[in-house]
């Protein structure tokens, strides 16, 4: 038996850290967790059920019931509520504009991060990896992973980048848009997350100058530095599985 792999990946917003992970996940046949849409459905459920979102005890209360549903696979994650897919409705400006005040919320993050632990446990073990991503991946939820990779890019890049998945255009004025959230989330976050320096034991990857694919390549051959004879070990199990 080979041990199962876990990679967390960790970065600002706009760094690229959801659809890289997404792609090493499909690349590795890993399992995809997404914990900032955790915190995203959560902001969402309080929302709808006109919980408010400064009473942090209320909302503490709602993460320990909430009624999710993730997709852990890369090719389909689909986030539901209820049994309601809401993968488009969480991606909203209306909850992105408030996202951060859950986020922040310090008896939140301590339910969402043991449930993401858990999750993480369960995927690797189904799936012989996982990729995790998101705030405090690497530094509190996964800080023993196999692979601890911190996605960083220029704030032009980031800001291109969002600016692109939100509105399908990366002009100026698109862009000039986008700014003020963009950092209003790093501000935010960084007051309970860290990742600006990269910790012990976590390789840094810069995509500034990187596309999407040269991002994913960068990442996959992280991957395979730290855990290839693993990871050759565990093809090699299947195939030897799969001709019985």
């Amino acid at each position: 038996m080979v041990a199962p792999v876990v990679v967390a990946i960790d970065g600002p917003s706009g760094s690229g850290k959801s659809s890289v992970s997404r792609a090493v996940a499909g690349h590795f046949g890993f399992g995809y967790l997404d914990t900032g849409a955790m915190y995203r459905a959560l902001t969402l459920w309080c929302v709808r059920s006109g919980i408010d979102l400064a009473d942090q005890d209320a909302v503490a209360g709602a993460a320990e019931d909430l009624p999710l549903g993730l997709g852990a696979d890369p090719q389909d994650a689909s986030v539901e509520l209820d049994g309601e897919d809401v993968s488009a409705a969480i991606r909203t400006s209306e909850v992105s504009a408030v996202v951060s005040t859950v986020a922040t919320n310090l008896q939140v993050r301590a339910i969402l991060q043991q449930q993401q632990r858990d999750l993480i446990e369960v995927l690797a073990d189904d799936f012989g990896g996982v990729v995790a991503e998101g705030r405090d991946i690497t530094t509190v939820v996964a800080p023993d992973a196999d692979v601890r990779i911190l996605l960083t890019a220029s704030e032009e890049a980031r800001l291109a980048r969002r600016s692109t998945q939100l509105h399908g255009t990366s002009d100026a004025a698109t862009v000039a848009a986008v700014h003020d959230e963009v950092v209003r989330r790093d501000r935010d976050d960084s007051t309970v997350s860290q990742f600006t320096v990269a910790a012990d034991g976590v390789v840094l990857v810069d995509t500034s100058d990187l596309d999407f694919d040269g991002s994913v390549a960068a990442v996959v051959s992280a991957v395979v530095a730290a855990v290839g004879d693993r990871l050759a070990a565990a093809v090699e199990g299947r195939a030897a599985g799969e001709g019985q």
